[in-house]
């Protein structure tokens, strides 16, 4: 599929992989409409890049809903989505102390990285259901986005890991069951992108990590992330995979 002049919507899009993606989207001539829970650096980007904004939280049924209305009345149904909402919350499962970890934390991790990815594909898909098919019979194409972690989870990380290891899974049996509508997903899998959420870790947790790297030995560019998305929007034949992006680290146990 070519974007340009596609409808595209993209989740987690006031920053980082997000942001880079619509940025790429809105310059292949795509029509896009973004989706974040952080309003205001959406509504700058939206502006920036003549987007349409629907901010919201990718985990609740109700307010996702709302949101892809918002954007189907403004850009019409979707033949492109992206899935690049995330968060991460590092806990041990048994603290030093032998107490374990509070719920929360974990059930908010899935909520929202597998639960919103979910979200995500089932609202997307069912506006691509009732398109009209391309030249090729092809109806959309989703997009989502997984983590090494999920392969190569480290301690003191489990939510993350067991969040993103799900939006693993779920790729091929989606690719199958939507094969039938002429609608491919498939998966990325980041390693170390230079993001708010690794900005977020310590230097010494930053630069371990970095040394795992084989080549290049430097982090990902987001823009890296948006140009394997739109290689995996115009090949047609890429279904049902998730393919690592990450310089050939392995994450080692902690």
């Amino acid at each position: 599929m070519d974007a340009k002049g596609q409808t595209a919507i993209v989740t987690g899009a006031a920053q980082g992989l997000g942001a880079a993606t619509a940025r790429a989207l809105a310059e292949a001539g795509a029509k896009v409409g973004i989706i974040d829970l952080k309003a205001e650096p959406l509504e700058v980007l939206a502006v920036e890049i003549g987007a349409s904004a629907a901010p919201c939280d990718v985990s609740e049924a109700g307010a996702m809903e709302a949101a892809i209305a918002k954007l189907r009345e403004a850009n019409g149904p979707a033949r492109i989505a992206v899935a690049c909402a995330g968060i991460a919350v590092g806990e041990l499962i048994v603290n030093r102390e032998g107490e374990p970890s509070p719920l929360e934390g974990f059930s908010r991790t899935l909520a929202v990285n597998l639960g919103g990815t979910y979200n995500l594909i089932r609202l997307a898909a069912s506006d691509m259901v009732g398109l009209s098919p391309l030249a090729d019979g092809e109806r959309g194409v989703i997009v989502t986005t997984t983590s090494i972690a999920a392969f190569e989870g480290q301690m003191g990380q489990s939510a993350y890991p067991a969040s993103k290891g799900g939006v693993a899974a779920l790729t091929l049996p989606a690719a199958r069951e939507l094969a039938r509508h002429g609608i491919r997903v498939n998966c990325i899998a980041p390693g170390l992108f230079e993001t708010g959420m690794l900005r977020g870790l310590p230097d010494k947790v930053q630069d371990s990590l970095l040394d795992m790297t084989v080549f290049p030995k430097r982090v990902g560019q987001p823009e890296e992330y948006a140009a394997l998305v739109r290689h995996l929007i115009g090949n047609a034949i890429i279904n049902g995979e998730t393919i690592r992006l990450d310089g050939a680290i392995r994450l080692g146990m902690k």
